[in-house]
């Protein structure tokens, strides 16, 4: 098959499809197709984030996730998946400050307003 005409959504679909039975590798690669098509498309980086810090690759994981957190600065998952990757990488006062922003977010307010 062909890549050319597949959608970040496609690639991002096909990536969950592969996390659901355990194939982490392929789903990796995956998102990171779905993100190089759509640089600005959350679900793929925030899903990147992920399925790298369940493979161990915590620093790219935390990347990723600052991409996402970029995106969307007012995704409470965003903020609380990245303070787990910050803890996995021993970057405690890192991991407290997205814990915050999570925190924050949790009750309503925003971490940027007009986003």
């Amino acid at each position: 098959m062909s890549d050319s005409g597949l959608t970040a959504g496609w690639w991002c679909d096909e990536a969950s499809g592969d996390v659901a039975v355990g194939d982490l590798v392929a789903a990796v690669e995956k998102y990171r197709r779905a993100v190089a098509l759509d640089p600005g498309y959350f679900e793929a980086w925030h899903s990147l984030g992920m399925a790298l810090m369940k493979s161990g690759e915590i620093k790219e994981a935390i990347g990723a996730a600052l991409m996402a957190t970029t995106l969307k600065p007012n995704d409470l998952l965003a903020w609380t998946a990245l303070s787990q990757m910050y803890v996995k990488n021993g970057q405690i006062a890192e991991a407290e400050d997205a814990k915050g922003k999570a925190r924050i977010l949790s009750l309503g307010g925003k971490v940027v307003r007009d986003a």
